[in-house]
């Protein structure tokens, strides 16, 4: 059986390199991330604001959304709620706030085109309402501190940008929430060349949709969301074209001012990633089957490397190599936990959230290359 002790050494080498490999880059890529801070108090510039939001079945948050943006201490805005044919509560919610809130007007979206996906279109009619000098587009699920525009447009002013797009804190409820959704946010992250988004003489660009803020004028001249209009990521595609167009833009953490419960089930998971993870790899084979190599070779494959080890009795030199790297993926994963503020505990999950999302990434694939299409809040689109 000497062959299979060399296979355990050279496994558990290799493990022990991938693992380390990844804690750095983790480690040299946050320290680019920009965190804001926030600012309470009256600024010494208040431009008017636009706060565009879509809704299409969203009657579970979008009270609390739209409640919280429109209770923000800021002096001059405007929330645009577009009601995209919803068949549940939505549009009752929507009207039943309109009636409380003067600064709140609502928009019955407009029939579909061929040629657009729902939420820019939605988006787009908001827009061309939109009466601010600056425009927020967001979600129907996020919650905002009184304080997130003000810090929001200091941020915007103090840093002369044209687009600001910000992260937002994250909420958890279920088993599956907690155990897959902190390794599918630890993916993106890890995805987000900050230091490279943030430069001007870099191409690389990223918007999160939760958050992104225009000025209207450059929100016009790149071709708002008309010109992502097919797009499944268009908040992506709108950071790359602002990007092209020699914008100056910021991507940074927000969790001090706004927060946010995505999905409250493994079908809610599911289905939200499934729709655009294969497309955020570029529709490419390779690319999707390293990361899931990479994921599941941090998050999962370390335990079975450290008990193959013990198993085979390979002696405290390798047992220990792969101790090592196991405690190197539980520091970080400790870590990501503080950052997601959820008790240490469920780190110990994330080997089970490692391998879901990696089957979200296998049928999102499948969803693009064979049926050719990918589906969202009932819709479906060509892929």
């Amino acid at each position: 059986m000497e062959w299979v002790c060399i296979l355990i050494v050279l496994v558990t080498v290799f493990q022990f390199i991938l693992v380390f490999g990844v804690v750095v880059y983790l480690t040299l890529n946050l320290i680019h991330l920009v965190r804001v801070e926030p600012v309470r108090g009256s600024l010494p510039n208040s431009p008017f604001i636009s706060i565009c939001v879509p809704a299409r079945n969203e009657e579970r948050g979008i009270r609390s959304c739209l409640t919280s943006l429109l209770n923000q201490n800021y002096p001059h805005f405007e929330v645009i709620a577009v009601n995209d044919h919803s068949t549940d509560a939505t549009g009752d919610i929507i009207q039943s706030l309109a009636s409380e809130f003067s600064n709140l007007r609502t928009v019955e979206c407009q029939p579909l085109p061929s040629d657009w996906l729902g939420k820019p279109f939605a988006l787009h009619q908001a827009a061309r309402q939109a009466r601010g000098d600056y425009l927020i587009f967001t979600d129907a699920d996020p919650v905002f501190q009184p304080h997130a525009l003000t810090t929001a447009v200091h941020v915007m002013t103090v840093r002369d940008l044209d687009m600001l797009t910000l992260m937002p804190g994250t909420e958890f409820g279920s088993f599956w929430e907690r155990a897959v959704q902190p390794v599918i946010f630890g993916f993106i992250v890890a995805l987000s060349r900050f230091k490279k988004i943030n430069s001007p003489d870099h191409t690389t660009a990223m918007g999160f949709g939760a958050f992104i803020m225009f000025k209207k004028d450059v929100y016009e001249r790149i071709g708002g969301h008309e010109g992502v209009k097919y797009e499944v990521l268009e908040d992506v595609m709108l950071a790359k074209r602002a990007k092209k167009a020699g914008c100056k833009l910021l991507a940074a953490d927000a969790k001090s001012i706004f927060s946010i419960r995505m999905y409250h089930s493994l079908q809610e998971i599911w289905t939200g990633w499934r729709k655009n993870i294969f497309i955020a790899m570029k529709k490419s084979i390779v690319r999707t089957v390293y990361y899931i190599c990479v994921i599941l070779g941090f998050f999962f494959t370390p335990w079975l490397v450290l008990f193959w080890n013990i198993w085979q009795g390979t002696g405290i030199l390798w047992t220990g190599t792969a101790c090592v790297a196991l405690l190197m993926i539980l520091t970080a994963s400790f870590h990501l936990c503080d950052e997601l503020k959820l008790q240490r505990r469920n780190a110990f999950l994330f080997p089970i959230g490692a391998f879901v999302m990696s089957a979200i990434m296998v049928n999102s694939m499948f969803q693009v290359l064979v049926k050719r299409q990918t589906e969202w809040r009932g819709r479906k689109y060509s892929a």
